[in-house]
């Protein structure tokens, strides 16, 4: 299950250090349902490649059934070969906040005229999610823009937009 809350941020936090910072590369075999396959590059680690399929969000798109799997990298290869069209890139960095939630913030397609950032938090619980606060770890001015619940904010809505609904991705 993944149960998470989204805001659209327009820079990395500041005065924070991340914890991790990954390289990423992602795109979608269909995105209704979402079938999505993804390259995460740690910096100074491991890559893994992953095919992952969601639901369709429940409780105002906070929660959704999410499964992973970790596959070879050829079969990857064989995926995005299949796809066809250039996957989005991502750079993503990993902070640490209290009661041991992660704020994950990413930079989506830099570069190009669809760039933008946004920011993620999972959570263990829809309780969690809908009573934790930004300003409890000093965030309120950072996580100001809750796009949650707002539909085509979703990364499959922007593969939507930028990759198929274009027919190429725009430079």
């Amino acid at each position: 299950m993944e149960i998470e809350r989204k805001w659209m941020v327009k820079d990395w936090p500041q005065d924070r250090e991340p914890v991790k910072t990954y390289k990423m590369r992602q795109g979608y075999v269909c995105t209704d349902p979402t079938v999505r396959i993804r390259e995460e590059a740690e910096s100074g680690g491991k890559t893994e490649y992953v095919l992952c399929f969601k639901s369709h969000g429940s409780d105002h798109g906070l929660v959704r059934q999410e499964i992973e799997i970790l596959v070879e990298e050829e079969k990857f290869r064989e995926l995005e070969q299949l796809i066809g069209i250039p996957l989005i890139e991502k750079e993503q960095r990993v902070y640490a906040l209290k009661d041991g939630l992660l704020l994950e913030v990413n930079d989506v397609d830099r570069g190009m005229p669809t760039h933008y950032m946004y920011a993620e938090i999972e959570y263990l619980t829809a309780w969690e999610a809908k009573t934790w606060r930004p300003d409890e770890d000093g965030l309120a001015e950072y996580l100001c823009d809750d796009v949650t619940s707002q539909p085509g904010q979703t990364m499959a809505a922007y593969w939507n937009l930028t990759r198929l609904n274009s027919g190429t991705v725009q430079e």
